[in-house]
């Protein structure tokens, strides 16, 4: 699929979020208070025109560098400059020119609702198949996300390996996207109303696993998930028997992640303040860590804490000078079979 039929049908053929046909590109309304309260403030002409899939705005991001890759009309940019304040930035970058102007248009008036300097915020023409092309310094971003936009791209192991090359050393990749269960037929793929509805672009989920690690993301984690119905009978018949989900996956670039959950004997203490976060710390969808409580991780889960920004909301049990072997319940399962009722969470320690 070609960059100008994408283009042509963001930029014209969809005028609202109403225009679009199915809902996977269409985040659900469970997001936290402090994230809706935010939205909340964001001008009516971004949020129209907003077709994401998932929520993107991870914790604790005062003061972050944040590029966001296909950020559209701007509303998760807007968003997350609420969260980064006064000494952070975001930066978003768009193919799409229609979706730019209206993010442009609306920089004062998000400046002044969010209470910073309107050079918070910034927005590039681009492909981000391209990022080099881009006047963006590697290694400068702590944090890089994307929502229901890789799908779209023409070549997505370029996008993983140049979100790598921009990012900092402990730094995240926190983004989401569509997957499928099994690969996408090429009749399928060359379906412009399906690839511009998110849905024949998607990587089979195994082969994305394989792509993240390949680009240096060892260890890919799953935030959350949720299976995709496509709601249009038409489109329905056209897709079949293909499953498609939405999933939230977090990548760190951490060069020392091994292949597999390693045990070191080592364990956690969370303090509790990781701002809207007391209770517990959620870094994937099976480390939910309770605030005051030991809890035993492999070594990658270690470095996931103890190597980025979050170090400073843990204390730290053990080090890495006695091996165990893997850690006990260590293996990674398909989505599709975890979203069942009676699914377990599934992945890695």
């Amino acid at each position: 699929m070609k960059h100008d039929s994408v283009r042509n049908y963001y930029g014209e053929v969809l005028q609202s979020s109403a225009d679009l046909q199915t809902n996977a590109c269409c985040t659900p309304d469970d997001m936290p208070d402090h994230l809706k309260r935010i939205v909340s403030r964001i001008h009516d002409d971004v949020l129209t025109r907003y077709y994401g899939c998932g929520l993107i705005a991870p914790l604790d991001l005062e003061g972050m560098s944040i590029l966001d890759l296909g950020c559209g009309a701007g509303r998760d940019v807007y968003a997350l400059s609420a969260m980064v304040g006064v000494k952070g930035r975001v930066v978003g970058v768009d193919m799409t020119p229609e979706q730019l102007d209206v993010a442009r248009a609306h920089q004062d008036y998000h400046a002044q609702a969010f209470g910073h300097a309107k050079s918070n915020v910034e927005f590039h023409h681009g492909y981000i198949e391209k990022l080099e092309e881009l006047d963006l310094e590697p290694g400068s971003f702590d944090i890089i996300v994307s929502n229901c936009v890789i799908n779209l791209a023409t070549d997505k192991d370029t996008v993983l390996r140049g979100a790598h090359r921009l990012l900092k050393e402990g730094g995240e990749m926190y983004f989401s996207d569509v997957y499928a269960d099994r690969r996408v037929p090429k009749a399928m793929a060359e379906d412009e109303v399906l690839y511009g509805e998110c849905l024949s672009g998607a990587l089979y989920w195994n082969d994305f696993l394989s792509m993240a690690r390949k680009a240096g993301f060892g260890d890919p984690r799953r935030v959350t998930h949720r299976a995709l119905t496509i709601e249009n009978p038409a489109l329905e018949d056209r897709v079949a028997p293909l499953r498609f989900l939405s999933a939230t996956y977090r990548l760190f670039k951490l060069p020392a992640l091994e292949p597999a959950c390693e045990d070191y004997g080592q364990a956690v203490v969370y303090k509790g303040t990781v701002p809207n976060a007391p209770h517990a710390f959620v870094l994937d969808d099976h480390h939910v860590i309770e605030t005051g409580k030991v809890f035993p991780v492999c070594g990658n889960t270690w470095m996931m804490l103890r190597d980025t920004r979050f170090a400073r909301h843990f204390d730290f049990i053990g080090d890495f000078s006695t091996h165990f072997g893997i850690f006990e319940g260590c293996g990674g399962e398909s989505p599709f079979e975890a979203t069942g009722e009676n699914a377990s969470s599934g992945g890695c320690c």
